[in-house]
């Protein structure tokens, strides 16, 4: 059996949303599955010196326009959330905190249309709550052993030199961004 792809990605990226209504797809169509992994952009940014691209002079203003132009190209339903973007450390527990990979599928796919689709603010813990609930998910944000598999996972991340959303390894080959999925794509047919 071919190994999954592991799938990178932080629950306030715009890139990360497209990439996360594309990815199970395109792993199917190569008889892959697809390894679910949040990590916080705001951890990777430390450690690069990086900053949100809505923060950036002149990126900023760019991005906004392409966020909303990738996603009409992708044809995924997409609005520029407020505020944005939020800290996700509330949404990356409350994956974590589930067991059965399913349920992390539908609940990141739930929060992801929550703030990309609903306006719903992810960044608050509440908010989180009431998504989960409503993907029939009980998750977990406050116990220990769940704030220690998270910055554990989001730790792991950074060591294997993921640095932002979406970022996707296939084979130990790395990819960063939805608009290198033409070059995933290629690769599992035939590494180049």
């Amino acid at each position: 059996m071919k190994a999954p792809i592991d799938f990178y990605f932080d629950f306030s990226s715009p890139y990360g949303y497209l990439a996360a209504q594309k990815i199970e797809a395109l792993a199917a169509r190569h008889g892959r599955t697809v390894k679910w992994r949040p990590m916080l952009l705001g951890a990777a940014f430390k450690a690069t010196g990086g900053a949100p691209l809505p923060q950036i002079p002149l990126k900023g203003d760019y991005a906004k326009r392409d966020f909303a132009r990738s996603a009409r190209f992708h044809g995924v339903p997409f609005r520029i959330p407020e505020p944005f973007p939020v800290s996700t450390v509330a949404a990356c527990r409350a994956f974590y905190s589930l067991a059965d990979e399913k349920q992390q599928v539908a609940l990141a796919k739930a929060l992801y249309r929550a703030y990309f689709v609903d306006n719903v603010n992810v960044g608050e813990p509440a908010q989180v709550l009431k998504v989960a609930a409503s993907a029939g998910c009980a998750v977990d944000l406050e116990s220990q052993a769940v704030k220690d598999k998270t910055r554990a996972e989001v730790e792991a991340a950074l060591a294997k030199g993921v640095f932002g959303s979406p970022y996707v390894v296939v084979d130990a080959e790395p990819f960063w961004g939805i608009d290198r999925f033409d070059q995933v794509e290629r690769w599992l047919e035939r590494p180049f």
